[in-house]
Order: structure tokens, then sequence, then C-alpha cells
């Protein structure tokens, strides 16, 4: 398997050389050459296999040419045996035909885990056989960096170096990110907000200087490695209400799309998915790109669903390459009007994109309301996020497809808004109830991609 750069000006790669790489040189995304496609039979006896057998059959043919078989099945067992469910990714039912995705099971009680687990191993095999070091910089709006700072902490052959946006993160997301010991793993808090840490990350890939100087790597959602792993919880929870033998639909709540992208390639894949709808908060630029009104920057407003308070989606450019009839000019085209404030989307593009996804917008009133409703009526305390996802699925549910909500995170990473919506203070899990007398380790940054590269370089190996 071959892997191409979404502006069709990179050298094709390897597996293991994209997911070493991150970002394509030429600023694009890389994704595999051909998406493999599951015969019916193959899909339907993926039904009752453990999570793990799963994983194993759905990715293995992106990634057969840099593992050897039983090689890739050690780093499945390793990156999922620390989770705090056997199922890994239970289904839980809310109501009739709507059903709930619990991804809040792995160490830091977010989705991100399936990923980051999985990559985190992947690169400690591919670096060891290399005898290479590498330093992992990567942006997050709260998940991302503490499960790649789980992932990644005491490896010997990695640094990793995590920018969030100061005071817009949840105090539990960022104990989890500041709290750790390991001397390979770094918190910087940038003075910005998501898409500024983004940003400089991106700039980070294309310094060549200092990304060759430094051996960059990136576990962003860019990686495609991430939407891999993603893209097996799909199937599991497909095949556990039917699939293939009648369509099944997903919202997903996403500020970056990497998510609900693993849906549409498992849709390629040949997964009978029906609809895939884009959930989003008040930060609504994918939802306003879907009603047709082009894909355009604004401001970004601090909300109670602070994982999705994003305006420059990076995954979107994925779906955008597939839109555009895998035109590499035209998405690099596009990628160029965004950085002066955003791009109407053509006609076919559109038809394109709304064959697919379906969209819808929650307010910070309506995401309260829905964490109250859901305890009152399934016994379910959600994460703000999750109820992001909850209202915008009953808004598009249909009486004769199942429709299947991913809880992106565990209430208790967000314990202010759920308490305020709900009167209920979600515990932490058992392993993590000392979070809050654990010792920091911060470092406050200027928005300046000059301070920040300055001070990656001081501090690798440190």
């Amino acid at each position: 398997m071959k892997y191409i750069s979404t502006r069709g000006q990179a050298p094709e790669l390897t597996f293991e050389e994209a997911m070493l790489t991150g970002l394509a040189r030429d600023g694009g995304l890389y994704l595999p050459a051909e998406i493999p496609v599951m015969s019916q039979d193959e899909i339907a006896a993926l039904a009752g296999l453990p999570y793990e057998e799963i994983a194993f059959r759905v990715m293995w043919p992106y990634v057969s040419g840099s593992f050897a078989e039983d090689e890739f099945k050690q780093i499945i067992a390793r990156a999922y045996e620390g989770f705090g469910h056997d199922a890994r990714a239970p289904l839980k039912q809310l109501n009739e035909n709507h059903f709930l995705l619990e991804l809040f099971h792995g160490p830091t009680l977010a989705f991100k885990d399936f990923a980051m687990q999985l990559i985190g191993q992947l690169f400690q095999v591919a670096l060891k056989r290399r005898g290479e070091r590498v330093t992992i910089v990567g942006a997050t709006s709260g998940d991302t960096g503490s499960a790649a700072i789980e992932a990644f902490r005491g490896l010997d052959a990695v640094d990793v170096f995590i920018l969030f946006p100061h005071g817009r993160v949840s105090e539990v997301q960022r104990r989890q990110m500041t709290t750790p010991a390991d001397s390979n793993v770094h918190a910087l808090a940038v003075d910005g907000d998501f898409d500024d840490c983004q940003a400089a990350v991106k700039d980070m890939f294309n310094d060549f200087d200092f990304r060759d100087g430094v051996k960059l790597a990136g576990v962003n959602s860019i990686n495609f490695a991430r939407v891999l792993a993603q893209v097996v919880y799909y199937f599991s929870a497909a095949t556990n209400l039917g699939a293939p033998h009648r369509k099944v639909s997903f919202t997903v709540p996403t500020g970056n799309f990497g998510d609900i992208f693993a849906g549409y390639i498992a849709k390629r894949m040949g997964l009978p998915i029906d609809r895939l709808v884009v959930a989003t908060n008040q930060n609504d630029i994918l939802h306003r790109c879907l009603s047709g009104e082009g894909y355009f920057k604004g401001d970004t407003i601090p909300s109670i669903s602070p994982s999705m308070d994003i305006q420059v989606s990076s995954n979107f450019e994925r779906a955008l390459y597939y839109a555009y009839g895998e035109d590499g000019a035209a998405v690099a085209q596009l990628m160029d009007e965004l950085k002066t404030g955003g791009f109407n989307v053509s006609q076919g593009a559109m038809e394109a994109l709304r064959e697919n996804f379906d969209s819808g917008r929650v307010s910070e009133d309506e995401t309260l309301a829905t964490i109250e409703h859901t305890l009152a009526h399934s016994a379910e305390l959600v994460c703000p996020h999750t109820a992001v996802g909850i209202k915008v699925a009953e808004d598009h549910r249909a009486t004769d497809v199942p429709m299947i909500t991913l809880a992106t995170a565990h209430p208790a990473k967000f314990p202010a808004a759920v308490e305020k919506a709900s009167d209920v203070h979600p515990p932490l899990p058992s392993r993590m109830s000392d979070l809050y007398e654990r010792p920091e380790r911060v470092t406050r940054i200027a928005n300046d991609l000059g301070a920040i590269e300055d001070h990656i370089k001081r501090h690798i190996a440190e």
C-alpha cells in the first residue's frame, strides 16, 4: 500500500514512512492511494469477534507492507490492554433506534486513546527497528495532548511537545498533560486558541530546516495512522447492530473532522453506512460549510465543549480531496485561499459532500439541556461533547435505520459543565483519584513560532 498527498506534489510513501512523516512536504495530508474494500461476507464475519481481532482485520491491508502479521497483532494487543472495559468500545441503547458508542474507556478517558495508544506502539516498533529518535510535536484542544503524552511518556526514542491553548481546556484535560513526570514529555500552554496551536505545528512542518534538524514527527489527526485506528470502531459498532445486513448511521461530535472522516473511510471500505452526521457546537464552521455557506474562518468562541472550539478543521482537507475528484491542485488552491480567510466550495464538490454528510449545530443552552435530559430519561451521564452529538442525532434520526452517537469523552473530564447541567459531580475513575494532588510541569509560551521552535530545540532529550 502506497500513500499519497492530498496536494499531489509529495513523493509516495509506505505506511511506515507516512506515519513517521506526518504532514507531507507539500503541506498536504497523506491518504492511501487506494482504499481497500471488504466483502459483505468479510464484514459479517466480524460480528462477535474481540475488538483486537476486528482491528487486525480492518487495518491489515493498510499496514501489511510495513509490519509483519504477528508483529502487528502484538502491537494491537499492547495498545488496548490498558483499557477499562473488555469490549473496548461498548454500545449502550439510549432509546428506540438510538445507541451510544462509549469511546472513553482508555487511559485518558477520551476517544483519542484508540488511535494514540496504537500509534505509540507503532512508533516504538518502527523507531527501534530503524535505530532512530524523533521529536513529536502536537497541538490539542484538550484530548489529543493527554492521549499523546500517555502513549509516548517514558519512551527512549521520542521527545514529545504538546501545545494547548492557555486557559481554554478543562482542568482535568490540563492536568492530564501537565502532571506526568517523565522527562521526555513537555506541555506548552500557548497564549492563543487551538487554531493558533495547530497553525504553529503546521508551520514547523513547513520549516524544513527545523523539521529535519529535530527529526520532527506528528501525531495529530493529520497523521493517517490516527484516522486508520478510528475506522475500526465503526466496523465494531455497526456489526454489533446487524451490519452488513442492515444500514446504520453515525453522529459524530467533531471539530477537526478526523473522527467522522474515519467513518467515511469505513463507508468506502464497504460498511453500509447510511448517513454520517457532523455535530458542531457554536464554533460551527463545518455546519456552515455543509449548509452551503462556504468555508470561512470566524472567531473561536470558548465553550463548555472546548475540544470542538476549532475554526480550521485539518481533516476536512481529506474530505475535500475526494469531493474534488482527487484533484490535488484544486485542494492546494483551496488551502491557499484559506490562508486569507476561506473559500467557497464548488457545486459539484458540495453535491459530493452532501452524498455522505449531514450536519447540525448545538447551542450552549441546548448542550446543557441535553445532558440533563439524557440523565433523566436514559440514566446516562454524558460529557458536553457527547451531548452535542446526541442532540444533533435526535434531530437527524430515522425510524428505520439505527443511529449511533459517538460518546467521545468521560463526563469526569468536564465536571463543571456536567454538574451545572445535572447537579451531579462526575467522579474520576479510581486510577485517577489523585489527579488534583499531582504536581504540574508546564511552560507558558507566547504564540510565536520562533519562540516555540527555540524552546523545543533547547529541551530535546533534556
